[in-house]
């Protein structure tokens, strides 16, 4: 399946579109303010150890600490005798080499590994490491030893280090290995000497944009064409692709049409649509997708839709359209950690497996890690997919300031009786002369028609005479009861 990368540059913010045959398939946004940590280097100084949580929280010079588990030190994990408890390996003001493997995600800061690893387009660079590992999505056996006596062949004889074969590396040439080594050792040995030289919390090694890590991950041979539309970016990620990416440079085109390139290929709306809670299916049915701090759950419904010859028909073809759909919208909101999906109950096992199957099919396009279990007692799929940054909807959104992240607001009614019983609970506080109730334009003119009896009986029970203003700015839950 053909593809095609769109690459949006603006002062502010990179935007960058995976598309295939003229559909969204992944979505990237860094912005210049908030760029990604995830792979940075940096000489940290431990703040303090847990002991009870077997973590540590250390000083990498963010403005929350960050995050240390004891399964994520390197000498515990290579350790063939039993792992020392993090007080035995770590103490307090102790300088540390760690890399961010999380990005911070709401209050959590990021965190951390002491297991480095440095990307190039065809290998993974592991220094601690001496063994050669091999793509999973490599799955034939001899063209992964092939692989493995390939990059032996490249090495120095004096190397040290481990390596991980990228999928790319399969129809790469030796001299393309040997650069990709060589340009992972000059980082390497580069960052050595700028850990002896400056003092924690530090910065040694910075992850590449988002544009030049997109160059270096996403190309690939169904890959048509990379349509930049800033000048300066083009020039940048060609200059990268001659040295690190030959194969590149011919697809690379710099837009210039008067249309938005984003606009011209419909990417603005999809981005609408990522944020909408529900989405609509082809056939009529349609999902609901709620994202909350826990987990995220999926809810397919047939909606309008009655094809098929019956009603068995009807819901396995809504829930195989809705398969294709979900792994889509995973990638595409970048939603991690765990998801629940209720597809439309089936009484037919082999409806059942056929919907996993092409679940499971469709997600295997998806870069990030994911494991998917089978339908449940109560006929849910639960599945995980690996959370390494925000998803879309935190990058673009922010809880609603009138319903706090509810999603509800209480009806004008209810604020209505809250307000008569905040009146009474001042009345036996405080000796006013008069109320005047403030609140927003619905409340107000409820208190004039419906309430209005309500609003009557309260003034007789206190005795009081109770005043109205209407303040246009308020929203409909917020109100203010002034004494006077």
């Amino acid at each position: 399946m053909t593809e095609e990368i769109l690459i949006n540059v603006t002062p502010q913010e990179t935007r960058v579109a995976v598309m295939q045959q003229g559909v969204v398939q992944e979505l990237h946004i860094e912005r210049g303010s908030q760029r990604g940590l995830v792979s940075n280097v940096y000489i940290g100084k431990v703040k303090r150890v847990l002991p009870g949580m077997q973590s540590a929280f250390i000083d990498i010079g963010l403005e929350r600490s960050a995050f240390l588990h004891v399964a994520d030190i390197w000498e515990n994990s290579v350790n063939g005798d039993a792992a020392k408890p993090i007080e035995k390996v770590l103490f307090e003001g102790q300088s540390l080499l760690v890399q961010v493997i999380k990005d911070p995600i709401g209050t959590k800061g990021a965190r951390l590994s002491t297991q480095l690893s440095f990307a190039g387009r065809l290998l993974v660079y592991l220094p601690q490491e001496s063994h050669i590992g091999v793509s999973q999505r490599i799955e034939n056996e001899e063209e992964r030893e092939s692989l493995r006596s390939k990059l032996q062949q490249a090495l120095p004889a004096d190397h040290k280090g481990g390596y991980i074969i990228r999928t790319l590396a399969e129809s790469a040439a030796d001299c393309e290995l040997r650069a990709d080594v060589a340009y992972l050792d000059k980082l390497w040995s580069n960052l050595q000497q700028q850990s002896q030289t400056v003092a924690a919390p530090a910065l040694l090694y910075k992850e590449l944009d988002i544009s030049l890590r997109v160059l270096r991950d996403c190309v690939n041979e169904a890959t048509t064409r990379i349509l930049v539309d800033s000048r300066e970016t083009h020039e940048r990620l060609a200059a990268f692709a001659r040295d690190y990416i030959a194969e590149a440079v011919p697809k690379l085109e710099h837009y210039v049409g008067a249309r938005p390139l984003f606009d011209l290929n419909g990417v603005e709306e999809e981005i609408e649509r990522a944020l909408s809670r529900r989405v609509d299916l082809k056939s009529g049915g349609y999902l609901i997708i709620d994202q909350t701090e826990a987990l995220t759950t999926i809810d397919v419904n047939t909606g309008g839709f009655v094809g098929g010859r019956n009603f068995d028909d009807t819901i396995f073809k809504t829930n195989l359209e809705a398969a294709q759909v979900i792994a889509r919208q995973l990638r595409l909101r970048n939603l991690g950690g765990i998801i629940i999906c209720d597809f439309i109950d089936m009484d037919s096992q082999e409806h059942r497996d056929a919907v996993l199957e092409e679940f499971k099919k469709m997600l295997a396009h998806d870069h990030t890690r994911i494991s998917v279990s089978g339908f449940s007692s109560l006929g849910l799929v639960e599945m995980t997919r690996k959370r390494t940054r925000e998803s879309l909807a935190h990058v673009l959104c922010e809880p609603c300031p009138t319903c706090q992240g509810r999603g509800e607001v209480k009806t004008a009614q209810s604020v209505c009786y809250e307000i008569l019983r905040e009146i009474v609970r001042e009345d036996r506080q405080f000796h006013a002369r008069e109320y005047r109730i403030l609140g927003s334009q619905q409340v107000i003119d409820l208190f004039l028609d419906e309430e209005s009896q309500s609003l009557a009986q309260l003034s007789d029970f206190i005795g009081k005479p109770v005043s109205l203003q209407v303040e246009t700015l308020y929203s409909q839950e917020q109100y203010d009861v002034i004494l006077m």
